[in-house]
């Protein structure tokens, strides 16, 4: 049975990482898609734990070569999903998260639509989003605000999304989005051929 794709965008700040890193923690069996990426690791990244740190003509050249299923220019450099990073993973029956923005997000539908579930976390209010952005000081103030005045338009993205998730509570968030997986995985089309192998019928008729 092949695996399913998880994306779950959001505002940067919203707690994507925090929530996905929870999220393994609780649901067996998940992979977790390591993007491509152009900039430079910041400190306490590591490359192929993090991302894939590549230099942009690295970058360029696999964007020609038709490597990723989605690859954006974002702020300090470019960044991809690669369809090899998937279907590694999916072929060997894991669903797989995907921490990306909202174009990567459609790029991800029109692929893999069947098996596909998009998930946007939102934050409490915008206040509340400046707050972590400044608080985590990882980006200088020009970044901030970009970041801040994208916000805004990306978060109309959610309506095209499957499931809104509200990160005012890091705890009923987790809960949420461990719930989402874990019915995704009960639906029918996905544990069809479990009840054939089981019960030795043929539910193709």
């Amino acid at each position: 049975m092949s695996g399913q794709l998880f994306v779950i965008s959001g505002p940067s700040g919203v707690g994507k990482s925090t929530v996905i890193r929870r999220l393994r923690e609780e649901v067996p069996g998940l992979g977790f898609s390591i993007s491509h990426t152009s900039r430079a690791p910041r400190r306490g990244e590591a490359n192929g734990v993090h991302y894939h740190f590549v230099d942009e003509a690295t970058f360029k050249k696999m964007i020609d070569e038709g490597a990723f299923v989605e690859w954006a220019p974002v702020y300090q450099g470019y960044y991809g999903t690669s369809f090899v990073t998937l279907e590694d993973q999916t072929v060997e029956g894991l669903d797989v998260i995907l921490d990306i923005d909202t174009q990567g997000g459609a790029n991800i539908r029109k692929y893999f639509k069947k098996k596909s579930t998009l998930i946007y976390v939102l934050p409490p209010s915008l206040d509340v989003l400046e707050s972590r952005l400044r608080g985590r000081a990882t980006d200088d103030e020009a970044v901030v605000n970009a970041r801040l005045k994208k916000t805004a338009n990306d978060i109309k993205n959610c309506a095209w999304y499957d499931y809104i998730i509200f990160n005012d509570d890091l705890d009923r968030a987790v809960k949420e989005v461990v719930s989402i997986v874990l019915s995704e995985r009960c639906r029918t089309a996905r544990r069809l051929s479990l009840v054939e192998e089981t019960f030795r019928l043929s539910l193709q008729d």
